[in-house]
């Protein structure tokens, strides 16, 4: 086997409490277009608890998924920066899938 078919990943989760599913899906298309990125969204499960109202202000979307390989360039890694910056400078700042902080 190759060793340079392994390749080490670096992923991670990111949410944006009460950021809309159009603006994560904006969020997702603009991380695809850098080379060697995945973005992923992961939808909230929903629940059919029948006492439960709908909220508005709730995202639809648990998470953005972003992946990629650790040999992707400064330039790459710069980008990926630059876009999640713009967007936690208009909307709200990311927090970590880890963060329990509702």
């Amino acid at each position: 086997m190759q060793s340079s078919a392994i390749q080490a990943k670096n992923q991670y989760q990111l949410r944006c409490p009460q950021l809309p599913l159009a603006v994560y899906r904006e969020v997702a298309a603009h991380l695809r277009q850098v080379e060697g990125v995945k973005a992923v969204l992961i939808p909230r499960s929903i629940s059919h608890d029948q006492q439960e109202e709908f909220d508005y202000n709730q995202s639809q979307i648990s998470a953005l998924e972003i992946e990629y390989s650790t040999n992707i360039g400064d330039r790459q890694k710069q980008q990926i920066e630059d876009i999640l910056d713009y967007y936690a400078q208009r909307y709200r700042p990311w927090q970590s899938q880890s963060d329990n902080s509702d």
